[in-house]
């Protein structure tokens, strides 16, 4: 390859290197110390009976928007009797979650009785479950810097690390993601990105099962992951020899993944049974209400009845959720098809932003899983910082607008501010996820940077060859 084409990797990575690292990892650990510490303004001072906060819980976490799943969930799925979880449990006909079953993936259900060994109450719980979940942004922050450079300060300083770095378990399935990427483009140990293209891809595709058992959506990047195997990588060049697209590699890539979420799940389930299959019917049985934050509860709830809102809902939410899965991945080959290379990375961000807008449930935290698909795909930062605006008016109104209506305040659209900014946060983030869907698309993504050593010269696409 010319000089001039590695020149561009080989100056960034002058600018930025181990000491640039240290400081990026030193204030995203800042930045979650900071996350920390809003989220333990709702604990204490005093505990009741059960290691519930006290006074006025329930009003303060609210009122002053320092609410935490993890803390309150320390009461009602036996984490406060440190029952291990989904062996012993179930859902009774009401839908409610008992014996230690949580409604979370098996791996997140494991941290979390870990984060509550030790802890006597809910204060306790927040702060073990934090230290444990402190490495794996850490972490983040590490790999993303190395990928992408000064752009990881979105993730180690933005607004979302503060407001849910600790609101629920989501940092290590990020982390899955992340290294997923990290591991493909850059490889591990000393042969680095000079390992086989199969090899890395098939460690990915265990990372994507991993985060699968954490909180499921890394399983939707296998598909563009096998795509990217299928076409032979950057411009075709690690295509076997005399094939159109590696048809094997591709299946292996689905079927290792596949493997790994057998594999993290068979014990719980052949252990707990109906504990193991109770987290996944919890889901199955979520309704469309005033806690899910989606488009379908604002968008329909004015115009049908409470049943057929449910039952519209429950029908096109998954099959608009895939259809948007399939057309970024057509997208993605269009792309393939004119430039040689399937943009895996663009396409993964692409059917985030489909199933985010579209699943029946838009939690808060979810933007955690979005913030490293502005790192790692070159779009301009205005669009980040746009995000990150109606993001903060949702994950702030919310509470306060939960706290108008539970205790007797203005709460109208009319004449309650929080509930202005919710419609903000609701259509706000909406509308950029329908722009972004577009937007990653077209993006080039920061792992593609580096120039694989030793790579043979790039081949382009049958389809391709002679359009030029």
């Amino acid at each position: 390859m010319p000089d001039d084409a590695r020149a561009p990797s080989t100056r960034a990575s002058a600018r930025f290197g181990r000491g640039a690292l240290a400081l990026l990892v030193l204030l995203c650990g800042l930045t979650l110390l900071i996350g920390f510490a809003n989220k333990d303004r709702c604990t204490g001072p005093q505990f009741d009976q059960w290691g519930r906060s006290q006074p006025d819980y329930e009003q303060r976490n609210k009122q002053e928007v320092c609410y935490s799943d993890i803390q309150h969930l320390w009461i009602g799925r036996d984490v406060d009797r440190h029952v291990f979880p989904y062996v012993h449990g179930g859902i009774d006909d009401n839908g409610v979650l008992v014996g230690g079953t949580v409604e979370y993936p098996v791996l997140t259900g494991v941290m979390i009785w870990a984060g509550a060994i030790f802890a006597s109450d809910d204060a306790a719980f927040l702060l073990f479950s934090s230290l444990i979940m402190t490495p794996f942004g850490l972490a983040t922050a590490w790999l993303l810097g190395t990928l992408s450079r000064w752009r990881a300060l979105l993730w180690a300083i933005g607004p979302p690390l503060v407001l849910y770095a600790f609101h629920n378990w989501d940092l290590p399935v990020v982390l899955c993601a992340v290294a997923a990427v990290y591991v493909l483009h850059r490889g591990w140990g000393r042969r680095g990105a000079d390992r086989p293209l199969i090899d890395r891809a098939v460690v990915s595709s265990v990372l994507l099962g991993l985060g699968f058992a954490f909180k499921l959506y890394p399983a939707i990047f296998v598909l563009p992951l096998m795509l990217y195997v299928l076409t032979g990588g950057p411009g075709g060049r690690h295509l076997p020899e005399g094939k159109r697209f590696d048809v094997a590699g591709a299946v292996r890539v689905a079927v290792v993944s596949m493997l790994t979420v057998v594999v993290v799940n068979l014990p719980f389930a052949v252990l707990g049974y109906d504990g193991w299959r109770a987290s996944f019917t919890f889901q199955q049985l979520r309704r469309v209400d005033i806690t899910t934050n989606s488009v379908w509860y604002w968008g329909l709830r004015p115009a049908m009845t409470e049943d057929a809102m449910q039952s519209f809902a429950g029908v096109l939410s998954p099959v608009l959720v895939v259809a948007s899965f399939v057309l970024a991945a057509w997208l993605g080959w269009r792309r393939y098809q004119r430039e040689g290379t399937y943009p895996w990375v663009a396409v993964s961000a692409a059917m985030l932003c489909g199933f985010m807008l579209l699943h029946k449930v838009h939690s808060p935290q979810y933007t955690l899983w979005l913030v490293p698909m502005f790192v790692l795909l070159r779009i301009p930062l205005t669009w980040a910082f746009v995000y990150f605006l109606a993001d903060l008016a949702m994950g702030i109104g919310i509470f306060r607008w939960y706290y108008a209506i539970e205790f007797g305040e203005k709460a109208s659209i009319y004449d309650s501010f929080s509930a202005q900014a919710v419609m903000i946060g609701v259509w706000g983030r909406a509308a950029l996820l329908v722009a972004l869907f577009f937007v990653f698309l077209k993006a080039r993504s920061t792992a593609d940077d580096a120039v694989e050593p030793g790579a043979p010269p790039r081949r382009r696409p049958a389809a391709v060859a002679g359009t030029s």
